[in-house]
């Protein structure tokens, strides 16, 4: 497939007018000037926005489905958010017992292994347990938390840590100190959450080798003027990237901007730290072995903790812009790019040759028409808007 005057988001700024060819699951060719290849299907998007798949590196369910529930769901989940503009993703887990947490990990591999022909890229697992605070438990099972290690987490992981990409963790419990710089040296990315350090302990983590938060504000010390805590530690510390839930409940608007002001969009993440309602009809789901109640947007536990979110990475992108006042060149990055370069990957996120599809479309007044790739007719691409 052939996009032709397209005003594109290649990495960080608009460019037009651009084509972009599309063949294989990627993009293969971009440039200002493309003929048509024999019996090419050409598609002008005269002038609206190309900008590349989303990347979402928090998120547990989709659609009915959910991560813990292995490779099945999964696979449904990759081949759903494929068509809601997602090019690449983590599935995350929750705490739960060794066997479920081998169960769900075991099904993100063999995704991996054998991706679905036309779904997101499943760029590895988000493990957002067990070594997090009781206190700040949030959603998660605390009956299923333990002390940071790298023995329990090989174990977790079936003696291999292939495929962890990113691991949240509580800085403050005895053992990080020694598990933070082993992940960071095996290749995972380590996040602080669901955790009570201080501004101190936050930096101090940094300095052992985290370089992410998650969910910025939420499950974490709060910003006092005295005490700093998690949040302010991160706003001011260059080195961590801050998760941002923009979905108008988990964070204030002024929240949102703080952070991005802060961080800039370089290091501000959008995710949407959906589960398996996402997508769905309100009502009763599940998260993490407990029930959760979906009403007006809001997901939470039957005490009234917030259980995740409902929330797509379309919706976010847009949310950022004409909700929380973001300019569109910064939540897009913070939609795609920085998302990506948060966990070290070098194609999700971009538009270049070698980038995974679909690409997504929108209107000049940032409105999302629907994707762009060649694995659906173009007669059908109107059901994929969202």
């Amino acid at each position: 497939m052939l996009v032709i005057n397209a005003t594109v988001y290649p990495e960080g700024s608009f460019v037009a007018p651009l084509c972009v060819r599309m063949d294989g699951g990627r993009v293969q060719q971009v440039s200002p000037t493309l003929s048509p290849l024999p019996g090419e299907e050409v598609l002008d998007l005269a002038g609206d926005y190309l900008l590349p798949g989303f990347v979402d590196v928090h998120i547990h369910g989709y659609r009915g489905c959910d991560t813990m529930q292995g490779e099945a769901a999964i696979r449904a989940m990759s081949r759903a958010l494929y068509r809601e503009g997602v090019a690449a993703f983590l599935p995350t887990t929750m705490s739960a017992s060794p066997e479920e947490t081998l169960h769900a990990i075991a099904g993100v591999r063999a995704v991996m292994a054998s991706p679905e022909p036309v779904g997101a890229q499943v760029l590895g697992v988000h493990m957002e347990a067990p070594f997090l605070s009781p206190l700040r438990a949030g959603a998660q099972r605390k009956e299923h938390f333990c002390a940071p290690d790298m023995e329990t987490l090989r174990s977790l992981t079936g003696g291999s840590l292939q495929g962890i990409r990113l691991l949240t963790l509580a800085p403050e419990l005895e053992g990080s100190e020694f598990l933070i710089p082993a992940a960071c040296e095996a290749g995972i990315t380590v996040s602080l959450g669901h955790t009570c350090a201080t501004a101190e302990e936050t930096h101090l983590a940094a300095d052992r080798g985290a370089t992410h938060v998650t969910h910025t504000f939420n499950a974490q010390t709060p910003l006092n003027h005295r005490e700093p805590g998690v949040p302010g530690a991160a706003l001011t510390d260059d080195r961590l990237y801050c998760e941002v839930i923009a979905d108008g409940i988990h964070l204030h608007g002024d929240a949102v901007r703080l952070l991005v002001r802060a961080k800039g969009a370089d290091r501000a993440v959008a995710v949407t730290d959906a589960m398996e309602a996402a997508g769905m009809p309100e009502g009763s789901y599940r998260l993490g072995g407990s029930r959760v109640l979906v009403k007006d947007g809001q997901a939470r536990l039957e005490d009234g903790t917030l259980a995740g979110s409902v929330l797509t990475m379309g919706q976010a992108l847009e949310n950022l812009i004409h909700r929380f006042g973001i300019l569109p060149e910064d939540a897009v990055r913070m939609c795609t790019l920085t998302p990506a370069r948060s966990i070290g990957e070098r194609l999700a996120g971009r538009i270049c040759p070698g980038a995974p599809v679909p690409l997504t479309r929108w209107t000049k007044d940032w409105r999302m028409m629907g994707i762009v790739d060649q694995a659906f007719p173009a007669c059908n691409r109107a059901a994929n808007r969202l």
